[in-house]
Order: structure tokens, then sequence, then C-alpha cells
């Protein structure tokens, strides 16, 4: 099982993107859409700080480290829980277990294997530190609950390179439809091949049709 592109937009948005280096809430350094250290390389506290000469190259870089991050985080949760799930659940459970990393261990997860989907969607707001973490949890637990996805835009936002980002006002938005081109590259197919015509098949094709045209002429 994945999340599906709603769900993964929604994580985009809550994380928001910050194109360079920055120290979360807990001080850890981060990048990208909640890229650390933990998810493996490359580490952010090596990464160049402040705002990149070129902005659209560091967030095709947060995508992709994006895309990665996200599968191992599913591998995680479906490790972590072994019921059936709806698409809207799994959504809401990766998105809880990419901020918090405790889905093996959170209640919530042992209510659901119990049966209990009413007492795991209430136990989402058991992890709600800092309060600023709040809404997020909301908005999780009414996605698991509900199948109630969030919409608008993701913001991009600026950061300095003492790693402090300025969420007054973000330096980006992007849309949907430009999320989504970056989070599901386009499958290029193979160029077609067409099988050669044998020597002796294309003479023959020739002379049926030099027949035909003579054939023509003469009706």
């Amino acid at each position: 099982m994945q999340m599906t592109d709603r769900g993964l937009l929604a994580l985009a948005r809550h994380e928001g993107l910050v194109p360079g280096p920055y120290r979360d809430v807990k001080n850890v350094w981060t990048f990208g859409i909640g890229h650390t250290v933990a998810a493996g390389p490359p580490d952010p506290i090596s990464m160049p700080r402040g705002m990149p000469a070129d902005l659209d190259a560091a967030i095709r870089e947060a995508f992709r480290l994006f895309r990665s991050d996200i599968q191992t985080c599913e591998a995680e949760v479906r490790r972590a829980v072994k019921v059936q799930l709806a698409p809207h659940e799994f959504d809401a459970l990766v998105s809880f277990h990419y901020n918090t990393g405790g889905i093996a261990r959170a209640m919530l997860t042992r209510h659901l294997i119990a049966g209990d989907r009413e007492a795991a969607a209430q136990a989402f707001m058991g992890w709600s530190k800092p309060a600023a973490i709040i809404p997020r949890r909301e908005a999780e637990r009414d996605l698991f609950r509900d199948g109630s996805y969030p919409g608008g835009t993701i913001p991009v936002w600026a950061v300095d390179r003492s790693g402090r980002v300025d969420f007054s006002r973000p330096v980006r938005r992007l849309s949907e439809d430009q999320a989504l081109a970056l989070l599901r590259p386009a499958f290029t197919p193979p160029p077609l091949i067409i099988p050669s015509t044998p020597a002796r098949e294309t003479s023959w094709l020739a002379r049926l049709s030099t027949l035909l045209s003579v054939l023509i002429r003469r009706t």
C-alpha cells in the first residue's frame, strides 16, 4: 500500500518546503520537506546554508528526497500496522509517522490493531507537543476518521544562514499540479522500435505495387 496523491499533497502542506537547511522546533537540522539525517543522506547540516542561488533546483531536490523518505516511512507503517486500512487511513498514519517517528509505539496503533478505530482516531491527539503541532494532529485525525483532506497550495519558505525560517510570507506557492509533477515525475516510454522489412519482402512488395499501378492504368 502506498500514499495517495491527495495524501502526499496534504503531508507536503503540513511540512511546507524550505529550500535550505533549517532548525526545526526540536532544533534538529532539516531540509526541504522535513528531511533529516535520520532518514538517510544527505545530512542537512553539511548542506550549503541560506537561500540557494537556484531556487528551482533546490525545490526539485527537496521533492526528490521527499519521495525517497516517503517510501521508507510507508514501509515502516506497513510493518507496524497489521490490519486492513482504507487509503485515507493509511495516508493519515504515514503523515503522523513522518512527523513523529512513533507509529510502532503509539497508542493509536494499539487501538487500531485491537479494532477500535474511534479510539485510534482520538489517540492522534496524544501527540500534541509543542502546541503549534495541534492543528496538524487535528487534520490527521480528521483525515483518518472521516477521509477529510485539506486543500490549498504548498508554501516555500525563506531561510537565513543561521537556519532560521521566515514564516511571515512564503517566497513561492506551489499549486497542486506543480507539486504532483514533482512528486510523480512523468514516465517516459521507451522509443517504439519498428522491425525492418527483410530485403526479399521489400522487393516482392515493390513488384506488387508496380503491377497494381499497371492494372489501374489499363482499366
